[in-house]
């Protein structure tokens, strides 16, 4: 810390007779010298921590004991993944009939385990709510050839295994995907849609040209560095691998107020309350790991710069297209305004990507809801105790209610439960508002003459990459080695910060020893002293000055990127030329989907007339809510009594299909599905149809005071249901 001349410090404070400002510059002096051995020693142990961590065979964070169901490298195409089941702890209980949760996390130069990191975690969230729970994670070096698309297969027999596992259970796992994991569990679950249950992804980037100007300027990153060419180099001086460091520096460039000064500063000022916390982070955040080059080059060209996933132009190795709209899972997509790795423009500008309007997104039988965060930043998403008590215990919690949800797009809104409702249902209730595909467009921002520089970075990024390979490429990777490639990968600046302040340095002998000196003789300084506050008030210049630097930074980068690759000459080279429409393909329905959108038209027009009270009473609580402009877990609870009302031997899955089926026959033709209940009910009798009644009513009031639209469209409804009284039989028939 900066020295302050005791002149100045009396004439600040006048007050201060002169022994009292000796006493508070000797104390303050006495402390920092404390802190900052004391701040070195946790230096220390975080270099420990890395060797060690960094020395075992299969490393990861978790916070719950693991035992290994399946390893990845005995596959036929193997992969250093490896899916485990989380052993629950003795006080938690877990229901086998609940449906299983599977967590993912990314493989984005951190090692595994931040989904599980403390007790406030995707995972502990999912066991305290009773769930059986697994873990996907990795090892640290990928297998020799390793692909993309292999560890896409892998997590699909991963899966698989899960659900083979909790047949009892009757409902496909939950899969949970963080940061880039969650657009690798979407490609997964487009090729394999069969296998998977809800999808919730958290964090995860997957329209990498979408962006708001002026906020985080990530994605200008490609064409900035001039393309993939720049990744290959890096693979190649890695002897085939890529060092997963290198990402890690570019998600600490994003703040370098909080890189450079304020996570360290914080240790300082409170290393005697912070080193715990800190060191545990540290112990994921230096996990660093490997990955293949052609794994990296893969998602770079196809998806940072390519932007090919949202646009469906990614095709497999053996010839399967990977279209999102194949996903017939429910998709839950949790992104925060705080996140500066991934702004939600980046987490759900695919919905537009691919869509139209939400008529498309009814067409092709997809539930698409999303949340957006006020405030935590990237890690916060998948690792704060408060999101993870909040929007995490609410995902879990109403999953099955996710599940059901008709085909469309809604956003949720969290908010505290009136004090008069039973506690034993949480303290925060989830509502589901039903949006437009146009009501993304204030998140997403999406601009023509934006799309078109990008759409330039992809293109020139080919041409670089071509010529890379083509000249330059064949020499490096004929001087480089494994051995060479292991050197470069030591001498990695990130790296060497955790190694040279370890206990391998003799440099850093004396500091444990003063350390448990000071420990045990701590003298604390006092917060009203007149130097410790001078001294937050200078780290809280240099911490605005930073913040200054990277808000002009950021400015200057975004204004170089706009000017470059908005040069109508450069755009021409590329071939995007002042006629062109789009960019970038905005994928339509293929005529293979129209043949099967008419055929699904003319089956459930057969069926409108079909089925008997299950489906009327399904069919016009539908109709009724359809009325509503929101919808909320309490529904939930009541449609899951219809089910037990209706029919015991259904399961959530069958009642899951009827609701789906109901609410398609209501768009397909809402005046014929609406005079066909009659019809649906004729066999039941005068008792029943008072039951129906009764039961669709008690439904709606759950949800408080109706609108005047709900009770005009229950009044309709209620007219219908007593035509089919005076045919009904006087006796009691078995209901169907």
């Amino acid at each position: 810390m900066f020295p302050m001349h005791a002149a100045w410090l009396a004439a600040a404070n006048p007050v201060l007779d002169p022994f009292g400002l000796i006493r508070a510059t000797q104390d303050y002096w006495q402390d920092t010298f404390e802190r900052s051995v004391l701040y070195w020693d946790v230096m220390r142990q975080r270099g420990n921590q890395y060797l060690q961590h960094m020395e075992q065979t299969k490393p990861n964070v978790l916070g719950f004991e693991a035992e290994v169901l399946m390893d990845g490298r005995d596959l036929p195409h193997p992969v250093n993944y490896e899916l485990m089941r989380i052993l629950p702890p003795p006080d938690t209980a877990i229901d086998p009939l609940k449906r299983p949760f599977v967590i993912v996390d990314p493989r984005a130069g951190h090692g595994p385990g931040i989904g599980g990191f403390k007790p406030d975690s995707e995972i502990g969230v999912a066991m305290r709510a009773g769930h059986p729970c697994y873990f996907i994670g990795f090892l640290p070096f990928p297998v020799p050839g390793q692909h993309v698309e292999d560890v896409i297969d892998a997590e699909i027999a991963f899966i698989r295994e899960v659900g083979a596992r909790h047949t009892q259970a009757n409902e496909k796992p939950v899969v949970i995907g963080n940061c880039q994991a969650g657009w690798q569990l979407m490609m997964a679950a487009a090729l394999e849609p069969d296998v998977f249950g809800p999808i919730l992804v958290a964090g995860a980037p997957l329209s990498y040209w979408a962006g708001e100007r002026g906020h985080y300027p990530m994605r200008y990153s490609g064409g900035l560095l001039g393309g993939s060419w720049l990744t290959a180099f890096a693979g190649d001086l890695g002897a085939g691998l890529f060092d997963g460091a290198w990402l890690v520096q570019n998600f600490e460039r994003l703040n370098p107020a909080n890189t450079l000064w304020s996570k360290q500063y914080r240790l300082y000022a409170n290393v005697d309350d912070e080193s715990e916390r800190y060191l545990q982070f540290e112990r994921w955040w230096g996990g660093h790991i490997v990955l293949n080059a052609e794994e990296i080059q893969y998602i770079v060209d196809n998806l940072f710069i390519g932007n090919r996933l949202s646009t469906a132009q990614l095709i497999t190795r053996d010839g399967r297209r990977i279209d999102l709209r194949n996903v017939r899972s429910p998709i839950v997509v949790f992104c925060s305004q705080g996140d500066n790795i991934t702004p939600p423009p980046q987490a759900l500008g695919w919905v537009s990507d691919l869509y139209d309007g939400v008529d498309d997104i009814v067409a092709n039988e997809q539930t698409i809801v999303y949340c957006v965060h006020d405030s935590t930043g990237h890690l916060g998403i998948f690792v704060s105790g408060s999101i993870s008590r909040r929007e995490h215990t609410e995902f879990t919690a109403n999953m099955d209610y996710i599940d059901v949800l008709p085909p469309g797009l809604y956003e949720t809104a969290i908010t505290p439960r009136d004090a008069t409702e039973d506690a034993t249902d949480g303290d925060y209730l989830l509502e589901f508002r039903p949006r437009g595909v146009d009501d993304l467009q204030p998140l997403i921002q999406r601009r023509d003459d934006d799309e078109r520089r990008f759409a330039t970075v992809s293109r020139l990024s080919e041409s670089g990459l071509a010529l890379y390979q083509q000249y330059a490429q064949p020499w490096i990777q004929a001087v480089m080695t494994p051995e060479a490639g292991r050197w470069i990968r030591r001498l990695h600046p990130i790296r060497l910060g955790y190694k040279l302040l370890s206990d391998r340095n003799p440099l850093m002998s004396t500091i444990p020893i003063l350390a448990e000196q000071i420990r045990r003789q701590r003298h604390p300084l006092s917060p009203d002293n007149p130097l410790a506050q001078w001294e937050r008030s200078v780290a809280t210049r240099i911490e605005e000055n930073l913040e200054a630097y990277g808000e002009w930074r950021d400015r200057v980068s975004e204004a170089l990127f706009m000017n470059v690759y908005g040069q109508p000459w450069l755009q021409a080279l590329a071939g995007i030329g002042p006629d062109t429409a789009r960019m970038r393909p905005h994928p339509g329905r293929s005529p293979e989907h129209q043949h099967f959108l008419r055929t699904r038209r003319d089956a459930l027009q057969d069926r409108i007339a079909s089925g008997g009270a299950r489906e009327a009473v399904v069919r016009a609580l539908i109709y009724i809510l359809g009325g509503a402009p929101a919808t909320d877990e309490r529904n939930f609870q009541r449609l899951k009594a219809t089910r037990e009302e209706l029919g015991k031997s259904l399961d959530l899955h069958q009642f899951k299909m009827l609701v789906r089926e109901q609410f398609f026959i209501l768009k397909l033709d809402v005046r014929e599905a609406l005079e066909a209940l009659p019809t649906l009910i004729a066999r039941s009798d005068a008792t029943d149809i008072d039951a129906h009644l009764a039961h669709i009513t008690h439904i709606l009031d759950a949800s408080g005071p109706q609108s005047e639209h709900v009770q005009k469209r229950l009044e309709r409804v209620r007219d219908l249901f007593e035509q089919a009284r005076p045919a009904a039989p006087n006796h009691q028939v078995p209901r169907t």
